[in-house]
Formats: structure tokens, C-alpha cells, sequence
């Protein structure tokens, strides 16, 4: 049975004055699909996550999820606001409210945005957090979490509005090293689920190979090649053969 298309992105480009940082890309990405974005730094990853939930908003090119296409320069409040009810974003700097719990976090889009009783929101927030593994968080707030514990609240956040497509912006690097494990668990057990799309830009190698389906390497504003893990890993291009030389993958 074909998987649905989730994501489709046309055309897209965006510049920041003069400097074009996407420069054509155009995408895909089914029902369940990991894809993971590598490359160089500054050559447009994060920008792409950025311009599909409509962070940033696109200079050129078209971003349809599921029935919802929005054209860039032409679209309303409400259809950006229709688009991002599809996705959910997880920040390499975990973007928790200070102010509230772990519980509360998880809580905040399903009551605030999706309109969910209290009563069933605590619910679905004390499932996740039994999930991710910090049911002993429940009632703590960011400032008496780890990095890492952070992260998977974070994670449980995206997870608790059940999107058709999680946007992961290197969610590891801003996490000592040893914190790193307990992260990409998370995602990989929710990456097996193949119940969102994913689209993860990440600097851990092995990670990506590990969790993909299909691994996008970009460089400078363009994907330069996608393919499976294997056949990134083992490309013949010259520019992708020597980021890799070297790496742990």
C-alpha cells in the first residue's frame, strides 16, 4: 500500500538581503518517513526547518502538508496558522517555559492551541512523560533539569499534539556529551513508531545512519544528493566523500 505524501516543497527559496541561503529545493517526504539533513554548517539546514513551519517566511516556492499549500508572499494568518497546526518543532536549545513544569510544558499547546479539556490534557501530558522516562519530573520546572531531561520534555511537547510532521533542529548540540544518549533514544524509539514524518538536521552521524530512511546532504542553499544511508555514506560525489572522511559512521 503507497505511503500518503506529508510534504511536499516546490521551488523554495529564501534570501536574507542579497545572500540567497536556499537556493531551489524541492522535497518530499511520506507518512512515517525519518529523514535526517546533513552538511556543513551555514549551507541553509536549519533555515529549511525554519521556512516549512513558516518561522522564516519563504522568498519563492510553494510548502503544501497534507491539503494545505501555502505560496510565498501570498499567504494569510490563518493559512500559516493551519500549516503549523500540522507540524511541531523541537529547538537544539529546548525553548521550555521557564515559568511552568515538565508537566505543564507538554500541557501548554494541548490546552492553549488544540483546546483540550485540562482534565485530559494532564492525562495525555503524565503518558508522555512516562514515555520519554520522567515521571519523577512531573513537577519540576527547566531550572532543576538537565539538559537532556529538558530535551525530552521538549520531544514529549511535539509528541503530545500528535503532528503529522516533527521538525528536529539539531537536538543534540547544545547538550554536554554524555546527555547526548538519552536524547536520540527518544527520538529513535519515536522514529520506529513511523507514526509522524521526520525531518531531524543533526551533526551525529551515526545517529542519522541509524534512524533514517533517507538521509538530504546540503550544501550551499541546495541538496546536493539524498539517497538511503548507505548510498550517502558510500557516495561518489567528491564534496560529500570528504565530509564524511573521517566521521564515525
Amino acid at each position: 500500500m503507497e505511503k500518503e505524501t506529508v510534504l511536499t516543497l516546490s521551488g523554495l527559496k529564501k534570501n536574507f538581503g542579497a545572500l540567497e541561503v536556499l537556493k531551489q529545493i524541492d522535497l518530499t517526504v511520506q507518512q512515517g518517513e525519518v529523514v535526517s539533513i546533513i552538511g556543513p554548517s551555514g549551507t541553509g539546514k536549519s533555515t529549511l526547518l525554519r521556512c516549512i513551519n513558516h518561522l522564516e517566511r519563504p522568498t519563492h516556492g510553494q510548502i503544501t502538508i497534507d491539503d494545505i499549500t501555502l505560496t510565498a508572499g501570498k499567504s494569510s494568518h490563518k493559512e500559516i496558522y493551519r500549516l503549523r497546526s500540522k507540524t511541531a518543532m523541537v529547538f537544539q536549545n529546548y525553548s521550555l517555559f521557564k515559568n511552568k513544569t515538565a508537566l505543564e510544558n507538554i500541557m501548554e499547546p494541548l490546552v492553549q492551541v488544540q483546546k483540550m479539556p485540562k482534565e485530559e490534557a494532564v492525562r495525555r501530558a503524565e503518558a508522555i512523560l512516562a514515555d520519554i522516562g520522567l515521571s519523577e519530573k512531573r513537577d519540576a520546572y527547566p531550572a532543576h533539569m538537565s539538559g537532556g531531561q529538558q530535551q525530552r520534555v521538549g520531544i514529549g511537547r511535539a509528541m503530545a499534539v500528535k503532528p503529522r510532521l516533527i521538525l528536529f533542529d539539531e537536538p543534540t548540540s547544545s547538550l554536554d556529551p554524555e546527555l547526548v544518549g538519552e536524547v536520540l533514544s527518544v527520538i529513535q524509539r519515536l522514529a520506529a513508531a513511523h507514526t509522524a514524518a521526520m525531518l531531524i538536521v543533526t551533526h551525529e552521524m551515526r545517529f542519522a545512519r541509524q534512524v533514517s530512511d533517507r538521509i538530504l546532504f546540503m550544501d550551499g542553499g541546495v541538496i546536493l544528493e539524498q539517497g538511503t544511508p548507505d548510498e550517502i555514506f558510500n557516495s561518489s560525489n567528491p564534496r560529500i566523500r570528504k565530509f564524511v572522511a573521517g566521521l564515525d559512521v
